[in-house]
């Protein structure tokens, strides 16, 4: 919580100072951005947390799209029905059970959300330009997508049986649950082939630290 509060004061500080008629031209928007990514379950937020613990800022692609969601929640009423907002926030879940097999609907939820966590994405990514040093963007689902232009990536990677394994410890589903959830991404065998760097996440903690650091050192 207090690195995450940390990087929140951050941020703020570095609004107050950005120049309010900073220009989308003046800068290379993903200049030295590096993108954090894996599969489902891999171990993506503690990686990200220990790379905080190094001076590392990260733009969560998924903490903005749960926000926007939020944000436009009459919007996805109009789109999918009343019944997928509650209290002003959108459903999630229920949402999430809708467009999982429906293609139909996911591209029209795409269509609407993901324009805007780009430019938020963009916008945030602008403020950690400025201070000339490499940051995280947490992409999900950057190489399924290919939205960003960003040259550099680190994939979080274990097996895939080890993914099952982790995921149905996590949220309590089945094999077969699991099992499908992995397969709507690509495989994680592909994302580590198509990694600047991979981070090896099939041991314990103390390994994962020092895989960390040892990419650390290359991106600084």
């Amino acid at each position: 919580m207090l690195l995450l509060y940390t990087q929140h004061i951050l941020l703020k500080r570095l609004l107050v100072l950005q120049n309010d008629n900073f220009s989308k031209n003046d800068i290379d928007a993903f200049k030295h951005a590096v993108v954090l990514t894996g599969g489902i379950a891999t171990g993506k937020s503690t990686v990200a947390s220990l790379f905080a613990l190094h001076g590392f800022l990260t733009i969560d692609a998924d903490k903005i799209a749960h926000k926007l969601l939020d944000m436009h929640h009459e919007k996805i009423s109009e789109l999918f029905g009343d019944e997928y907002v509650e209290d002003g926030k959108v459903l999630r879940k229920k949402l999430g059970g809708l467009i999982f097999n429906n293609v139909d609907e996911k591209t029209k939820l795409e269509n609407f959300i993901h324009p805007l966590i780009k430019e938020e994405i963009i916008q945030e990514a602008k403020i950690f330009e400025s201070q000339e040093k490499p940051y995280l963007i947490d992409i999900p689902l950057f190489f399924e997508r290919q939205h960003y232009d960003i040259k550099k990536s680190v994939v979080v990677y274990i097996s895939k049986e080890t993914q099952v394994e982790r995921l149905m410890k996590r949220d309590n589903s089945t094999k077969e649950e699991a099992l499908s959830r992995i397969n709507n991404q690509m495989d994680i065998e592909e994302k580590k082939n198509l990694a600047t760097y991979v981070i090896d996440n099939t041991k314990n903690l103390k390994h994962l630290q020092h895989e960390v650091e040892r990419v650390k050192a290359l991106l600084i």
